[in-house]
């Protein structure tokens, strides 16, 4: 759903402006009614003060579904984590949707890692990315015997003492060895960050690794002790992965349909061209709908489009903002009967390591992962395609990323067939990059920015990028301007 028209008005004052319209905006947005509403203990006015710029004709960002035929095909992400961060279960709890959520498939729980071109499980027994269990790691072809071996000297290194930061890489590297980062751990941390874990800091994207190491001695012993503690799952529990039935953009509707009886002025298609803090405090919008006067803000953006919010009054703020680097993404989700495959799709899908040197980087079984997500008989593939470094290697239209997933299932899984139908979707500028040195980068925004009480900011690009990372952001900064923090 998208807002009426806007007319161009002179000025409004309002309590809070938001500006962006993804789901860190959204729960920005309905956290404030929330705080406002208990303190008017109902008043009809609280939603009315509160308004939403988002630039886009439609509200919820990288989340986006479309619904075709009996398939739910995702644009972005397709699930969120519900157990160790659990801030987006919340969230649908409070909403009254949470008997909406749907786990994976229990049954075909398999993952696979592309090496040397053919597809190996994944072995089980991985604790927090790190091997736990002797059996499945005896077995597995991702790693010679040498290479394993390299792996249980994890056991002997010291701890490193110092508080420095390092790369994800070298981290790994150094605890169990080249071969176990590039195989086992490089794959799925692409799954997540689309980037380069050379680059990427360990302390902004897997800081318990270190607390690991630390706190244990060694990552197999602490991932083995922190096993021991959480203990076999409940038969029956939920999984560790929820998604609405519908698709995550149950969500954004849910959001907005809140938001809307509550009398939050939800902006679409209006952009916030320029942010002024004012003597007396408070800040100015400029937008195609007119001026806006609010007495706190939240900055819900993109760090890029953050910077350029900011320049003219924080070019501090806007300097690190901008250090903080964005790699272009796709996906491609295509529909097949199953009688087209050339196997069966025994699994949540597979991972390709970097060395491979594929333009994907992993290809999730949709249809297995989420069974109702494809009508019976019919298979939904989606290929992921675009990481940090290789972005000029990608011919970024609908096209060619279509030619793009064919070839990559045609090369890995036999599939040959024409697709019933594809839906594309690019995302430039999509994943923020932790990279080294990005907590300071933050640490140096927020601090310039302080100088502005009132103003937070809130998104994928400083503390996380799941969705339940941006929804805490999202809350958790209108909390903060609020309570006077900011």
């Amino acid at each position: 759903m998208t807002s009426p028209s806007v007319k161009s008005v002179k000025s409004v004052d309002i309590s809070l402006a938001i500006v962006g319209g993804g789901i860190a905006g959204l729960a920005a947005a309905y956290e404030a009614f929330r705080i406002a509403d208990l303190n008017t203990k109902g008043g009809s006015e609280a939603g009315g003060q509160i308004v939403l710029f988002e630039a886009a004709p439609r509200l919820g960002g990288k989340i986006t579904t479309v619904r075709r035929d009996g398939f739910v095909i995702e644009g972005g992400p397709d699930t969120f984590l519900a157990v160790s961060k659990p801030w987006a279960v919340e969230l649908c709890r409070e909403l009254g949707m949470e008997d909406r959520l749907r786990g994976t498939n229990p049954r075909l729980r398999a993952t696979y890692v592309l090496y040397r071109g053919r597809l190996e499980p994944l072995p089980d027994g991985l604790t927090m990315m790190i091997p736990t269990r002797f059996g499945p790691m005896a077995r597995t072809r991702l790693l010679t015997w040498p290479q394993k071996a390299r792996m249980a000297l994890d056991f002997f290194i010291p701890p490193r003492r110092d508080d420095g930061d390092e790369s994800l890489g070298a981290f790994v590297t150094r605890r169990l060895g080249r071969a176990a980062y590039e195989n086992l751990i490089e794959p799925l941390m692409s799954g997540i960050y689309a980037g380069d874990g050379d680059r990427l800091s360990l302390l902004a994207t897997f800081p318990y690794l270190r607390d690991l190491e630390r706190k244990y001695g060694g990552l197999i012993k602490g991932a083995l002790a922190m096993r021991r503690k959480m203990g076999k799952r409940a038969p029956g529990s939920r999984s560790a992965f929820l998604t609405p039935e519908t698709g995550l953009a149950e969500m954004v509707e849910a959001l907005e349909a809140h938001l809307r009886r509550a009398g939050v002025r939800l902006l679409t298609s209006t952009p916030v061209s320029a942010v002024e803090p004012l003597p007396a405090g408070g800040f100015r919008l400029r937008t195609a709908a007119g001026e806006f006067t609010a007495a706190r803000l939240v900055l819900a953006t993109p760090a890029y489009a953050t910077a350029d919010l900011v320049e003219a009054f924080a070019p501090d703020a806007a300097a690190a903002l901008r250090g903080i680097p964005y790699t272009a993404t796709a996906t491609v989700s295509l529909a097949y009967r199953e009688a087209d495959l050339a196997r069966p799709l025994d699994g949540y899908g597979y991972v390709i390591p970097r060395r491979e040197g594929r333009e994907a980087l992993a290809c999730t079984w949709t249809s297995t992962k989420f069974p109702h997500r494809a009508p019976k008989g019919y298979a939904l593939l989606r290929v992921f395609v675009g990481r940090a470094g290789q972005e000029n290697a990608i011919p970024w239209t609908r096209a060619s990323l279509i030619e793009v997933a064919r070839r990559e299932l045609a090369q890995t899984l036999g599939v040959t067939a024409e697709p019933l139908f594809a839906e594309v979707f690019i995302w430039p500028r999509a994943m923020p990059q932790y990279n080294l040195g990005h907590l300071e980068r933050v640490a140096q925004a927020e601090g310039a920015l302080a100088a502005f009480p009132g103003l937070a900011l809130a998104g994928n690009a400083y503390r996380g990028i799941g969705i339940p990372d941006c929804i805490r952001s999202g809350r958790e900064a209108v909390r903060r301007i609020m309570n006077g923090e900011l």
